[in-house]
């Protein structure tokens, strides 16, 4: 049985994660009118995406104390991988920050970055919250957990597909040379 805090980060976890794959989908089927990347970055298209993004580690997390090694796996396991891939993870997310700024992350319109991380995944900071989520989900061997952050992953995995045709409107031929030669994720 699931307790209340359970359901409501399983909700909020899902709630936001749908919001985002609904945004993604939207504007991959009607890129004239993208919610994402914005066609201009307002403080509130920032604020509801980071928002969603958050609400979902948030809920994994939750649910990962909550139901705190329901697989039972051994703590040396859990917390040999689930921690190391934690510690890379936000390791590459704060390079990739840093490297492109955090309004390029937001989606404003800056210098298209090929370098660093950059030669190696066109979208090195959404692999990283990848590896970020599936970090926790070993370390707390929690199977909620585990299915909130598949889901998150989903929506990770979604987002350049919302984010590639508008790359290809700000930077025209210098990104569709520059995806010919990197991989989307690794």
């Amino acid at each position: 049985m699931l307790s209340n805090i359970e359901v409501l980060a399983i909700s909020v976890g899902g709630i936001a994660g749908c919001y985002l794959l609904v945004a993604f989908g939207w504007s991959i089927a009607f890129p004239e009118r993208r919610i994402w990347p914005p066609k201009e970055a307002t403080t509130g298209i920032k604020l509801r995406v980071w928002l969603a993004t958050i609400l979902i580690f948030i809920a994994t997390f939750v649910l990962g104390i909550a139901d705190w090694n329901s697989f039972g796996w051994p703590a040396p396991l859990r917390w040999g991988i689930g921690l190391m891939l934690i510690i890379i993870g936000n390791v590459v997310v704060s390079i990739g920050v840093r490297k492109i700024g955090f309004g390029a992350t937001s989606g404003e319109v800056a210098e298209l970055k090929t370098d660093g991380l950059y030669r190696y995944s066109r979208n090195p900071q959404y692999a990283a919250d990848m590896v970020i989520l599936v970090g926790w989900a070993v370390l707390s061997a929690s199977g909620w957990a585990a299915c909130v952050a598949a889901f998150g992953i989903i929506v990770l995995a979604a987002a350049p597909f919302a984010e590639e045709p508008w790359l290809e409107d700000i930077y025209g031929a210098d990104y569709r040379t520059y995806k010919t030669k990197v991989r989307r994720y690794l």
